[in-house]
């Protein structure tokens, strides 16, 4: 269910948590995971890159603990230069 409808998501806590990074510079976004998140919290792999060849997006995958958490975590990475978007 969307926030947008009204209806409040229910998330269970903790528990794994993935977000779609996108940007230009594959190294320069995994550093920036790197930066805001501790090694052995996190997953990533290559997801997709773009028709032009030049945006690609990793998946990322965490454990979180709470919505500040999440939340926290999005904007960490959404605010770094070396990433274009957050999904």
């Amino acid at each position: 269910m969307e926030e947008s409808s009204g209806c409040k998501l229910e998330i269970h806590y903790p528990c794994q948590w993935q977000y779609r990074v996108v940007g230009e510079d594959r190294a320069a976004m995994h550093q920036a995971i790197a930066t805001w998140i501790s090694a052995s919290l996190y997953t990533v792999c290559d997801a997709n890159v773009s028709s032009g060849g030049r945006y690609l997006s990793l998946s990322l995958e965490v454990t979180v603990n709470d919505d500040a958490e999440r939340l926290s975590i999005y904007q960490l990475l959404a605010g770094d230069p070396a990433i274009r978007m957050v999904l």
